[in-house]
């Protein structure tokens, strides 16, 4: 790898902080209370040609790849907007991988121009309440009819249904039989959010509030033909091949975050002054902050890599697992250290760390934990039994 600074992602880096020093921590606070969406930024975002920036120029997009998407989320995240607003924008930067990859072109030509534009908004409905990280045991059927399919089930942690026009909607069309292969028998669809025939129902929870975050409830969704992504029964293989890249854009999100909280542990560390002296003069909060940067910087070469890997086309299962879980980690420990060193104060909404901290959590569960990394590293790296 080169290590040389690439002019490209620099100018990329350096026009969305621009943008986002528009929309300061306090913006972020007020929609994280209210749990209002934040419309001025996406709306800005879409306007300064960052949405679709992976959709092929073709389709009006920016035709970059992997690593130039994480450089705008890391970006994001680091403002101090954090999931607030990559939740906001992730998407349409990259979430329509599975329709670029796999979409036939009349449905690319259909929809792809919108997501460019902003003008289309999407939510990926994966998850079931009853599954959960277990994807192959969904239980959300597509029963065959006359042009296309009707579905029912239950979806959950379903991100931005509220605003969602569409989604990509992974279901059963063939049950799971003994002894079929475990993946067989899913198939993506590209499903309008019909209100008649899904209630929506938004989840309360700890942070990242200025994002919905819902459950679905399907009863006879009609979904045509033509909006079938890939091929029928092979819906799981039609989302793995961006499983990699997801998780090397969320790693980047949550280095964001810890890149925000950092930068606020300092400032307060060298401002705040007790018995006569900056408490940053102290080795008992210098040496969190040190210890924060070092974690930080280390997980970002493991990220560069597997990030480079993607692009490349090349095998990294590997690296894109160990990036997220160390991304994860030194994201957290760098916004459980801005707090510790805020005191009291950092308890308290008005020095925005209590915000990182509980995003910074988020991304030690999502999009996928950090038992399941080990999991993976632990059979497929390590070449030890399933143990799950």
């Amino acid at each position: 790898m080169d290590y040389t600074p690439d002019p490209t992602h620099e100018d990329i880096r350096k026009a969305v902080e621009q943008l986002c020093r528009r929309f300061p921590d306090e913006y972020w606070m007020k929609h994280d209370d209210s749990h209002e969406f934040p419309w001025e930024f996406y709306n800005a975002v879409a306007e300064g040609g960052w949405l679709g920036l992976t959709v092929p120029e073709e389709y009006g997009g920016g035709g970059l790849g992997v690593t130039e998407a994480a450089v705008v989320e890391r970006a994001i995240s680091a403002s101090g907007a954090g999931m607030g607003g990559c939740s906001a924008v992730h998407i349409g930067i990259f979430g329509f991988e599975p329709i670029i990859g796999h979409g036939s072109e009349e449905m690319k030509r259909k929809y792809l121009p919108r997501v460019v534009t902003g003008d289309l908004h999407t939510s990926f409905a994966v998850t079931e309440p009853d599954a959960g990280t277990d994807t192959t045991n969904i239980s959300t059927f597509a029963t065959k009819v006359d042009g296309g399919w009707r579905v029912s089930g239950k979806k959950v942690w379903i991100t931005k249904a509220q605003e969602a026009e569409k989604m990509l909607l992974l279901c059963r069309t063939s049950p799971r039989e003994e002894g079929a292969k475990r993946t067989a028998g899913m198939t993506l669809l590209f499903a309008d959010v019909d209100r008649d025939h899904v209630q929506i129902r938004e989840i309360p929870k700890m942070g990242r509030n200025a994002v919905d975050t819902n459950e679905l409830f399907i009863d006879d969704l009609f979904v045509a033909d033509d909006d079938v992504v890939g091929e029928v029964g092979h819906g799981f293989r039609t989302i793995l091949g961006g499983l990699n890249a997801e998780r090397v854009i969320s790693a980047n999100a949550a280095l964001g975050i810890g890149e925000a909280a950092l930068r606020r542990g300092v400032r307060y560390a060298n401002e705040r002054e007790v018995f006569g002296r900056p408490i940053g003069q102290n080795q008992g909060i210098a040496f969190q902050l040190a210890e924060a940067r070092i974690k930080l910087d280390a997980a970002q070469a493991v990220l560069d890599k597997a990030a480079w890997m993607v692009d490349q086309g090349l095998p990294c299962g590997r690296e894109a697992n160990a990036a997220k879980y160390l991304c994860a980690e030194a994201g957290f420990f760098a916004a459980d250290a801005a707090l510790q060193v805020h005191g009291g104060f950092g308890f308290g909404k008005e020095f925005h760390v209590e915000r990182y901290f509980r995003e910074a959590r988020l991304m030690r569960i999502a999009p996928i934990s950090q038992e399941m990394v080990l999991n993976y590293t632990a059979e497929h790296v390590l070449g030890l039994p399933r143990n799950y």
